[in-house]
């Protein structure tokens, strides 16, 4: 018989997709005020690379949000590296901190190195240099403590990706059981899924916590039990939601143990109905809470709106839960139900529907992330942040695309119980000719019937594993979970990268102060030129200082940035020196390397006034560099 196949159903999905691609990206268009998240050093006194006269009594750093600290987050170094500073580091006002300095500094070039940890939990460090009365040889390397990077900082991110999987697997898992399949609480490979879903969630928050006080300080294995940090991990915000976290995971050892156990002895009827009530609530509940406990520590609970954004973001998360958890769910039973209990189509039917309310959901709350955390379309293609966003809309884009062929397949796939229904109504009559020709051996008996429920067992799963609908379902929710996979693993690294907002206001506001620190003073000559070579993490801008940009004798300083503000430390840089007019040039010159992002050459020789091209030619890796010039009047 020909199946006829209606179009709606596909006209649906492709609507479906058409206001994903819509609603997110309609929205970006709309601009906001600044929002913060991921702490950036945006501005510093003294500023950046520059050589002051005389000695500053104190050193003041400007970030995007407030950051906690501790007595040794900011440090001044010599250029021996001995340390300047005196007393603990204060807030002077807003996002501002400083620390002072002893009196009676001497010449040379001065390190300053900071290590915080900013309001979205994240920590943050570098390190830049000024200079007194003029540059000098520095021994400090000027890249400042590693936070959140090393081995640590790799144990803390698996960790991370394990407790977002854990939850996903527990509360997407534990939804598809009550909404789509009841039967399968019954079913031991869906327990043993959502069972360990818990213990991967809980063991994860326990290593997070343990973790969390070498993450955001030394970064060092040691002193990952040192009970001294852990100790004031619990007095943060961070410890604070990992230990709700754990709280709420024992309320749902609970929830866990009444829907594996009592659920299952229920016979259908009131009482069972009520019990489902009662479990749904109570499961909202907790994975709700569960759910606020990353909104209330991380991205969502700074910057802009915050009263909004957490709302949003446990949302979104449930929603994650429900479409990606209830996938894996639905992907065991189809693969891992036993022949006696086959998933039925129905139950696929209802998850596809959960699955679509699952998708509007996140594409409301995502639409509302992304412009939070972006707020313009330069910042989807000039942030990592923007870039990565981007590769996740491709994925949620693709898995709607291939749920869309799940359900056609769910709509081909004859229900189980209909499709089996004769095979048990001969395996009944089979069983009813075997007992009332039995010889009177109960034993004889019980030991046939054993071998006939086996016999009628396989050929249920011979049945079912033929249907070439139910292969067909297989084999697209198999593509979906692969696609799912992809897409936890991008946006556990989203939560983790500095949204493209704040990176963007970290550039403009590290331009500004270059630009008015560098101002130029008794002929002195400053220019900024961009550069991109091309390569993995090939931009950021390159800054020359000429002074007295005169003829004759000349010193030069080279700065190199990256986009956000912070020293860029690359293998090479070379400047010349061409004046078109008279045909001089290029006249070449290689700076010494005196500190990360910083080169200097003294003696430059300008031969003639007029104006001439310098050009700087950058190498960020072995084989990506690039040339970049501008003209400027000397002389």
């Amino acid at each position: 018989m020909t199946r006829t196949i209606t179009p709606t159903r596909h006209w649906g999905s492709l609507r479906t997709l058409v206001l994903l691609f819509l609603a997110v990206t309609g929205a970006l268009l709309a601009g906001a005020g600044p929002a913060s998240a991921h702490a950036a050093l945006t501005g510093s006194d003294p500023a950046q690379g520059v050589v002051v006269k005389q000695a500053p009594s104190q050193v003041a750093l400007t970030f995007s949000e407030k950051v906690a600290m501790n007595d040794d987050s900011l440090r001044v170094l010599d250029p021996k590296g001995k340390p300047v500073r005196t007393g603990k580091p204060a807030n002077l006002s807003g996002t501002t901190y400083a620390v002072r300095l002893k009196s009676g500094l001497g010449k040379g070039t001065y390190t300053v190195t900071y290590q915080v940890v900013s309001a979205d939990s994240h920590p943050v460090s570098g390190a830049y240099t000024f200079s007194i009365g003029a540059p000098s040889q520095t021994v400090v390397s000027g890249t400042g403590p590693v936070v959140g990077g090393g081995v640590v900082g790799g144990l803390y991110a698996f960790g991370r990706y394990a407790s977002y999987a854990g939850f996903i697997v527990l509360a997407g898992g534990a939804a598809f059981v009550l909404a789509c399949w009841q039967r399968g609480a019954s079913v031991r490979a869906l327990q043993r899924l959502v069972v360990g879903g818990w213990l991967t969630l809980t063991a994860a928050t326990l290593w997070l916590l343990l973790l969390r006080g070498a993450y955001t300080t030394s970064g060092k294995v040691a002193d990952v039990f040192d009970l001294g940090l852990l100790g004031q991990v619990l007095q943060t915000k961070t410890g604070a939601a990992l230990v709700s976290r754990l709280l709420l995971l024992a309320a749902a050892a609970l929830f866990i143990a009444v829907l594996f156990g009592a659920y299952t002895k229920r016979e259908e009827g009131q009482e069972k109905r009520d019990l489902t009530f009662g479990l749904a609530i109570g499961g909202v509940v907790v994975a709700a809470g569960l759910a606020t406990s990353w909104a209330m520590a991380e991205h969502a609970s700074v910057g802009l709106q915050p009263g909004i954004a957490m709302p949003v973001d446990v949302v979104h998360l449930l929603a994650v839960a429900t479409w990606l958890g209830g996938l894996t769910a639905l992907l065991v039973a189809l693969y891992r139900a036993p022949a006696e209990t086959p998933v039925q189509s129905s139950a696929v039917r209802r998850f596809s529907r959960v699955a679509l309310g699952s998708v509007i959901a996140l594409v409301a709350t995502g639409t509302y992330q992304s412009w939070r955390q972006l707020g313009s379309w330069s910042a989807f293609t000039d942030t990592r942040y923007g870039q990565l966003l981007l590769v996740k809309i491709g994925l949620v884009a693709l898995l709607v695309g291939i749920a869309s062929v799940s359900r056609r397949w769910t709509g081909r796939l004859a229900d189980a119980v209909a499709l089996g229904k004769p095979e048990k109504e001969r395996v009944t009559a089979s069983k009813t000719a075997g007992r009332s020709s039995g010889s009177g051996d109960s034993k004889r008996a019980a030991q046939l019937a054993r071998q006939r429920a086996a016999m009628d067992a396989a050929r249920q799963k011979r049945l079912r594993d033929g249907d070439p609908n139910r292969f067909g379902l297989r084999r697209s929710v198999l593509a979906e979970a692969g696609v799912a996979v992809v897409l936890l693993a991008v946006t556990t690294w989203l939560t983790q990268t500095e949204p493209g907002r704040t990176e963007l206001e970290a550039k403009t506001a590290a331009s500004s102060s270059s630009s008015s620190s560098t101002a130029p003073s008794n002929g002195a000559l400053t220019l900024d030129m961009p550069f991109d070579t091309g390569g993995t993490d090939g931009k950021g801008v390159i800054s020359i200082d000429l002074d007295p940009a005169r003829v004759g004798g000349n010193e030069m300083h080279v700065y190199v940035q990256r986009p956000n503000g912070r020293a860029f430390d690359i293998p090479e840089v070379k400047v010349a020196f061409t004046l078109e007019a008279k045909k001089i040039g290029p006249l070449p010159v290689t700076p010494d390397h005196i500190t990360t992002g910083h080169w200097s050459a003294n003696g430059v020789q300008i031969p003639m006034a007029g104006d001439w091209k310098i050009a700087v030619t950058v190498r960020t890796s072995h084989i990506d560099q690039v040339t970049v010039s501008k003209n400027a009047q000397i002389g």
